[in-house]
């Protein structure tokens, strides 16, 4: 599989972010199949910072953490990323002040790094344009060392500017010298018929997900990676009519969700670890009173604030466990973009036809990197409420003892009957009790789901062939580095496989114990210190031959399985 992979560097505030955009929009527009992030300190100005992004003429879906190309924006983003760059890769950078990295470009050019710089500031007050667009300038350079159609780029910074035609206007000046200014440098084929790529971040699919799935309100507190979800809801409201809050804390957006969701309307909240903390109680309630809730968790590493721009897997325990009390739920793991505009109707459908929480895990890295996409496919998930209506229904059918644990559900005031729904213990009515065996039976009734839950949900998939010679299991984002490493390893003749879980709990063990027992060297692959999700593995009685494990907020890099499994490899054949 070739890729190729550019990172901009530099200080947050310098035009990074728009920079990877603009040449996302170019490359996609060439028909290029990418993959890109940005990897960013919680600081509105300074630190450092990097817009990655992977090409490819075949499927990607993960980073590398070895770049072919830097565009440095400052100097500061050339030393911390320095050996980001492979030897005899290229260098792109307008800083000035030679004598000041004079050590850092002998460093580079005894790597044989090929680097093509311009005077930024000179250049850019020759033709009158601002010191800041300085990465207009190095993105016309990038494109000409690309040897790829001016027309392309071209385009792109028209459509990122073309609400402000004064900006514009200098922009395209701009872009047009720093093309003059470069030389063709690498060969990097590009798709035949150029066509223009959807690309789309994990949450806006989450957006576009709950609204497919019939949402009709959404409320949230912001709390990073999970805020663009806000952002995404209030700027498609006037279309869909949705109601969109803003809450003042996670508190009432857990509550709010739980009245909309009580009175019939589909309704959903996001927020992140420390926000769901204090949703816990809230969770608990909807436990009690078997109201649909769904909610999604955007990771980051904790705990407390912890790393709040950076991404992990360290909240599988959190969504299992939180809330007090034992009542049925289901966690589920999403993947990627298309994962998310799945899956998140999906969790309506749970969380009405079982009337429990349904908490949906994404992390930082799914929010927010950019995937080419094919067009998501309409009404393939048909909508499944669960209601009844109220006519000839009598109270205690509200909250009826059964066999799957489910009972009827229908909207407060459709009919005559009417029911309590309280925090407290009760009977089939909703009316409080506290005696010993109506409240047995209740609580087990409610736990009963879990069972019929279970059978409901999909078995793990297997990615690559059944049998292997080095076998990985995990979820969420594992998956994206892994369908690339099964490529690359397929290449080499090396067989490699993953077992992919989207529903993590309660657990599926068919197709588990049926993987470990064909496969006898299986590795864990997780984004947290204790490989959360493998205890429940080996709790059911299953051992890993190895763990790779990564905490430190940076999702995997193909690097990091690639030297994993070459480590591993020999000593399982």
């Amino acid at each position: 599989m070739k890729r190729l992979c550019i990172k901009i560097v530099g200080a947050s505030g310098t035009g990074l972010l728009s920079t990877g955009d603009i040449l996302t929009r170019a490359l996609a527009s060439l028909g290029f199949n990418l993959v890109s992030d940005r990897e960013f300190p919680s600081l509105i100005k300074g630190g450092h910072s990097v817009y990655t992004l992977n090409v490819s003429e075949d499927s990607i879906y993960s980073l590398s953490r070895q770049a072919d190309i830097i565009v440095a924006l400052d100097k500061e983003g050339m030393e911390v990323y320095k050996d980001h760059l492979k030897d005899g890769g290229i260098l792109l950078h307008a800083y000035e002040r030679f004598g000041g990295i004079k050590d850092l470009i002998e460093e580079f050019q005894s790597r044989n790094v090929n680097v093509i710089s311009v005077p930024g500031r000179k250049t850019l007050q020759e033709i009158g344009a601002n010191h800041l667009m300085v990465n207009v300038l190095l993105i016309a350079m990038l494109w000409k060392v690309l040897d790829y159609d001016y027309e392309y780029v071209e385009a792109a910074i028209k459509e990122k500017f073309s609400s402000k035609p004064k900006l514009l206007e200098i922009d395209l000046i701009v872009l047009k010298k720093g093309w003059d200014l470069a030389d063709k440098k690498l060969d990097f084929s590009k798709p035949k018929k150029p066509s223009a790529r959807r690309f789309i971040n994990g949450n806006r699919a989450i957006t576009l997900g709950a609204i497919h799935a019939g949402c009709r309100a959404y409320y949230a507190y912001p709390m990073s990676p999970s805020s663009s979800i806000l952002t995404y809801m209030a700027e498609l409201a006037s279309k869909t009519g949705m109601l969109v809050k803003q809450a003042e804390d996670e508190i009432t957006a857990a509550q709010l969700t739980i009245g909309s969701m009580y009175m019939g309307a589909r309704a959903m909240t996001a927020t992140s670890g420390g926000g769901f903390d204090l949703m816990t109680e809230s969770l608990s309630l909807v436990g009690m009173i078997e109201v649909p809730f769904v909610c999604v968790i955007a990771q980051r590493p904790g705990p407390a604030t912890g790393l709040p721009t950076w991404t992990g897997q360290g909240d599988f325990h959190l969504a299992k466990y939180a809330g007090h009390g034992e009542y049925a739920r289901l966690v589920i793991g999403v993947s990627n973009a298309q994962d998310a505009f799945d899956l998140i109707q999906h969790a309506f459908n749970y969380a009405e036809l079982y009337q429990i929480p349904v908490i949906v895990l994404t992390d930082k890295q799914i929010a927010e990197s950019l995937w080419t996409i094919e067009d998501f496919q309409e009404k393939a998930i048909p909508i499944e409420r669960g209601l009844v209506s109220g006519e000839g229904l009598v109270s205690s059918d509200r909250y009826k003892i059964t066999n799957n644990g489910v009972s009827k559900r229908w909207i407060p005031g459709d009919g005559p009957a009417y029911y309590f729904a309280n925090g407290d213990e009760h009977l089939e009515d909703g009316s409080l009790t506290e005696d010993a065996e109506p409240a047995k039976a209740m609580i087990a009734k409610r736990i009963r789901k879990k069972e019929s839950l279970l059978q409901a949900i999909e078995e793990p998939v297997i990615y690559g062939e059944e049998i292997a010679d080095i076998s990985f299991l995990g979820w969420g984002s594992s998956l994206n580095v892994m369908l690339d490493v099964i490529a690359d390893f397929a290449e080499r003749g090396v067989k490699v496989n993953y077992l992919h879980y989207r529903y993590l709990f309660p657990l599926k063990k068919g197709k588990l114990n049926n993987f470990f027992t064909k496969n006898k060297s299986v590795h864990l692959i997780e984004g947290n210190y204790t490989g959360q999700f493998g205890q429940d593995i080996e709790a059911c009685g299953h051992e890993f031959a190895g763990k790779l494990l990564k905490w430190n907020g940076r999702a995997f890099f193909i690097e990091d399985v690639i030297e994993y499994i070459d480590q591993n490899l020999n000593k399982n054949l």
